[in-house]
């Protein structure tokens, strides 16, 4: 494996280098008739940070140069200027390079081209067939990109404006910037975690979900409404394809090492609401006759109290050893 490139270790503000891809299609309705309603398709442009993992999701009415530079204007104007763009030649960003008139070492569109001169910045395109060179940002689209298509293949373009889906596209963005890179704790008692979002706005909260709970038949009501039961649906399946990303699951045939007392643990639980990640430190640990640790009891400050809960390993995620464990290890 190569060494990380310069880029990804980059002390520069958030979005200084920018790794992007686009997915999609999907169809909304564009204008409604007396007739009926005539339909046309949305595209997403994806761009990760490469430092700081955070993603911004901008949509596109069309694959041409004009509706990818308009993109390009809206991040830069939110997110400030880029110094470096990074783009892959796989499959998925063919077809995007032939109608934007990109090869995969440099830009033919004369419009393109200007941009980037006025903005200063450059473009790195990697080879073709070489999709693991942008690995850091094809995850995070990987994984977005079924979640949503799964979730929109069954909803007719009636129900899905361009509104609905600009709306939807931010939701997304916060709950996967919710998601935990690292433990960050000053004191064991209170542990926390930095996120993207916390990288991004300096802020330790995270966006709470309007009150009520929002079913299927949400999705014949208000346009609000549609947007919150879909933000519920790609949250559910998000989190569960993520947590699967961070705790390998592989036949129990090779032993591996017990948590112990002060291990700090991610908790997985299905009752959660949207872009909560629970955090504790492991108070307690029980063993089974073959010395194997099986259940553990963890604390998590919630709300300014601590709460203890009984959990199998297997509901929680090991996020920092203690300090005490690597020393023997090592």
């Amino acid at each position: 494996m190569g060494d990380l490139p310069k880029d990804r270790l980059s002390t520069q503000p958030p979005f200084s280098y920018v790794g992007l891809d686009i997915f999609g299609p999907w169809s909304v309705t564009a204008r409604r008739t007396r007739g009926g309603h005539s339909s046309s398709k949305r595209w997403a442009v994806l761009f990760s940070c490469m430092s700081t993992r955070a993603i911004h999701i901008e949509l596109v009415e069309s694959m041409d140069a004009s509706s990818f530079i308009n993109a390009l204007r809206r991040f830069v104007s939110i997110r400030g200027p880029v110094k470096q763009f990074r783009s892959d030649c796989g499959t998925n960003f063919v077809g995007a390079c032939k109608d934007l008139g990109i090869s995969s070492t440099h830009c033919n569109s004369a419009k393109i081209q200007n941009f980037l001169t006025e903005h200063e910045c450059t473009w790195v395109f990697n080879p073709p067939r070489a999709s693991h060179m942008g690995g850091s940002w094809e995850r995070l689209i990987g994984v977005t990109r079924r979640i949503l298509d799964s979730m929109l293949m069954n909803i007719s373009s009636r129900q899905l404006s361009h509104e609905v889906l600009s709306t939807l596209m931010a939701e997304v963005t916060a709950i996967v910037n919710s998601r935990p890179l690292i433990p960050v704790s000053t004191d064991p008692s209170f542990p926390s975690i930095l996120t993207p979002a916390t990288l991004l706005t300096q802020k330790v909260a995270v966006p709470a979900a309007p009150a009520g709970e929002f079913e299927e038949s949400d999705l014949y009501r208000r346009q609000w409404r549609q947007v919150q039961h879909l933000s519920e649906v790609f949250w559910h399946q998000w989190k569960n394809q993520y947590l699967s990303t961070l705790q390998s699951r592989r036949k129990w045939c090779s032993k591996r090492p017990n948590l112990h007392i002060g291990d700090l643990v991610l908790l997985k639980d299905s009752q959660l609401q949207r872009n909560q990640w629970p955090v504790g430190v492991v108070t307690n640990t029980f063993a089974s006759q073959d010395g194997n640790v099986r259940k553990v009891e963890v604390k998590i400050a919630s709300g300014g109290e601590c709460k203890t809960f009984l959990r199998p390993i297997t509901g929680t995620v090991l996020l920092l050893p203690h300090a005490k464990d690597r020393t023997v290890e090592k």
